[in-house]
This record gives structure tokens, C-alpha cells and sequence, in this order.
């Protein structure tokens, strides 16, 4: 069964602590960011990831891109990111896919439920992208550990000679 997340970008940007102070000092960055975060959860979860951006605030047609294995979209003139969502929801569904929207915005829970698509509040995808980080960090953590910093294994007063050769302190 494919899994398709489909998230209101704007949305996101607006409920979540690390994006909201972006937001009011670099719009581009805090979009940026989030298409980050997604592409971990992406990889993390390994779903299909779309973000739907309204295009009041990027001017113009229709743009669709990937960035990050993340499929961005901003909705041409005159389109709200709800109405695309709305849309791909529709388009999307099928036997054999399970469709996500995230959004905090009811009246679009609604919609999205007629059409058979299941609901992941602003909260309920920062507090799962946290839980994903935090396993990544734990996972490099280990990784850092586990592995010696040489193929070969070095008495660590040797280590500590090369380090400071590589270094040229010596």
C-alpha cells in the first residue's frame, strides 16, 4: 500500500515552535525548512511527500517541483493550498493508497474525510517529526560509537599523536 502525505504548508508554518519565528523574519527560509523537515520524514517514514503552499505569497502560475524527494507545489493565481489539496485528495485516491493531510484548518478535515483521506494535525506531524529526529540523532549517536574513528584499531595514545599530526599541532 503506498502512503501519501499531503501537508499544508502554510498551515505547518504558522502552528510549529521551530518554524513560526522563521516566519516572521524570513518567510523563504521558514518554507525552506519545512521542506527539510519533510524530506526526513520522507525518509524516515518513507512515504510520498507533497507540501502545498498557497501562491498569494509566491506571485505567478502554478509551480510544481521536487526538492529533497519532496514534491512541492504553489498554487497558481487565485487558488488557495486548500482547494489544491482538495483536488490532489481526489486525484490521489485510489485502492491500495492511504492518503494523509495535514492540516489544522477543520473545515478542510472535513472535506478530506468525505473524500476518504485520514487527518494529521499541525501538532500530531511536529510531535511525530521530533520523535524522528530524536531517532536519527540516537541512531548517529550509536553509529559515532560503535564505529572506531580508524579501520585500524590504534592504542588510544597513538590516536591522539595522529590526531595532532592531522592536525599539524606537532
Amino acid at each position: 500500500m503506498q502512503t501519501i502525505l499531503i501537508v499544508d504548508g502554510y498551515n505547518m508554518i504558522g502552528a510549529w515552535k521551530e518554524l513560526r519565528p522563521l516566519r516572521d523574519s524570513d518567510f523563504e527560509e521558514a518554507r525552506n525548512r519545512l521542506i527539510e523537515l519533510m524530506a526526513e520524514y520522507k525518509a524516515a517514514m518513507g512515504y510520498r511527500v507533497i507540501v502545498v503552499f498557497d501562491a498569494h505569497l509566491v506571485p505567478g502560475v502554478e509551480q510544481m517541483y521536487v526538492h529533497n524527494a519532496v514534491e512541492v507545489i504553489y498554487t497558481r493565481k487565485n487558488e488557495t493550498a486548500d482547494e489544491r489539496i482538495e483536488k490532489l485528495t481526489n486525484e490521489l485516491k485510489g485502492r491500495k493508497k492511504q492518503i494523509y493531510v495535514a492540516t489544522s484548518d477543520m473545515t478542510e478535515q472535513n472535506v478530506i474525510f468525505g473524500q476518504g483521506a485520514l487527518r494529521k494535525s499541525a501538532r500530531e506531524l511536529e510531535i511525530e517529526m521530533q520523535i524522528i529526529q530524536s531517532q536519527i540523532s540516537s541512531n548517529v549517536k550509536t553509529i559515532k560509537e560503535v564505529r572506531p574513528a580508524s579501520r585500524i584499531n590504534l592504542p588510544k595514545e597513538i590516536e591522539l599523536e595522529f590526531e595532532k599530526w592531522r592536525r599539524g599541532l606537532k
